[in-house]
């Protein structure tokens, strides 16, 4: 016995010591916590992948000074099409233009690492089935991107009837899908009309609720938000034609609402040659998407101001906007009048409740994942210094710092 028992001890020892040896120290400029409070300056200790404290600030050794910087929870887009690329052509890839799995992997792969390094520890993409081997890559730590969540391939076939549609939720809960998406209305592009009726919504939200899933719905016109918030669904996005009466039953019904300010639109028009002449990007589509503009800034002027309601946010990032996620921020804040740090609630603890994960991510606090970002400037006197992340780290990995 008394062989083995000197080595033992040694390697309780050294166990211990590496342990010891694996915390992680944050010595921060400003610290906003994600839920609206702030300090002027704090030390948070890092253990693995969570958090262990938030303290006050102190001159101990620190192994990353960030004193020079704002310290934020890590942000998260809850409406991301990561997979969304241009291809070799330069042109959008719409699945018709010859390029391969390894292309699209690749691809996907390359946005998702963009996004993480700009400061976006989560994201949530509604969807495409080949989210689900990227999701499953970047959990292995193959490839280096955002937590993913996806709906898998989304629910928008107008002749589904209600049997069919309950049965797909199931089909995509059992294919490992994280919530269910569902087209309730066209595109823009398209005119934004009610698609689905209020007995398939109905079906499809009652479906997916009853076996713990939340719902993700696409929905332009008024009569498409009323009748998915109506039949229970969890989050209405875009909605832009939406008047105040809509927004006052979401804020009623306690429905999250995810209206987008103007990346998607102005990354559109910006790369309208990249798009022009695939599906429905043509010269009315276009002409939408430019009328849409004034309208989405207001329609989040009303949202932000709609007492109650919970506005989250949603960049509905496609090829060309990976990585400017900020850039949406900005725009609520700068065009639209949200304030600041209302905004920034919206991309942290707000979004992390809306994912069902709120007391996972979305906030700097003892016991939660340690997902931390700084960035050069203050957020709340200047949103765009959320484009100058200069610190990464998720789940308690450093995947950029200055």
């Amino acid at each position: 016995m008394r062989r083995y028992f000197a080595p033992l001890v040694m390697v309780s020892v050294v166990a211990g010591q590496l342990a010891a040896q694996s915390a992680v120290v944050i010595r921060t400029g400003p610290l906003l916590d994600g839920r609206g409070g702030s300090r002027p300056a704090a030390t948070v200790t890092v253990f693995g992948s969570k958090i262990a404290s938030v303290t006050e600030a102190s001159e101990a050794a620190a192994t990353y000074d960030l004193s020079r910087y704002t310290v934020l929870p890590g942000l998260i887009d809850g409406h991301d099409h990561i997979g969304w690329y241009f291809n070799k052509s330069g042109r959008f890839h719409s699945g018709k233009d010859g390029e391969t799995v390894a292309d699209e992997t690749l691809a996907a792969a390359g946005n998702a690492y963009t996004t993480l390094l700009a400061g976006w520890t989560t994201v949530a993409s509604p969807g495409a089935s080949a989210d689900a081997p990227l999701r499953a890559s970047i959990a292995r730590g193959i490839v280096l991107g955002p937590r993913l969540l996806t709906s898998l391939q989304p629910l928008s076939d107008e002749r589904l009837t209600p049997d069919s549609i309950r049965a797909l939720v199931r089909r995509r809960k059992d294919e490992g899908a994280d919530f269910i998406k569902i087209f309730a209305s066209a595109s823009i592009r398209d005119g934004g009309k009610q698609t689905w009726s209020d007995e398939q919504l109905r079906a499809g939200c009652g479906e997916a609720r009853s076996l713990g899933l939340r719902t993700m719905v696409h929905a332009h016109s008024a009569d498409a938000v009323r009748a998915a918030t109506n039949a229970g669904c969890t989050q209405i996005e875009h909605g832009i034609f939406v008047t105040q009466t809509e927004l006052d039953l979401m804020a009623q019904k306690g429905t999250y609402f995810d209206p987008q300010c103007g990346l998607v639109f102005h990354n559109y028009l910006d790369n309208r040659a990249r798009y022009d002449g695939i599906g429905n990007y043509n010269a009315v589509g276009f002409a939408s998407m430019e009328q849409a503009l004034p309208m989405a800034a207001n329609v989040i002027r009303m949202a932000s101001r709609t007492p109650h309601l919970k506005l989250v946010f949603g960049t509905d990032a496609v090829a060309g906007a990976h990585g400017r996620n900020a850039e949406e921020l900005a725009c609520r804040v700068r065009e639209a009048g949200q304030d600041a740090m209302a905004a920034i609630v919206s991309a942290t603890s707000l979004n992390a409740e809306a994912l069902g994960l709120g007391n996972e991510i979305g906030t700097i606090a003892a016991g939660m994942q340690a997902d931390i970002i700084a960035v050069d400037g203050d957020p709340v006197r200047d949103i765009t210094a959320l484009g100058r992340v200069v610190f990464v780290m998720q789940g308690g990995k450093v995947y950029k710092h200055p």
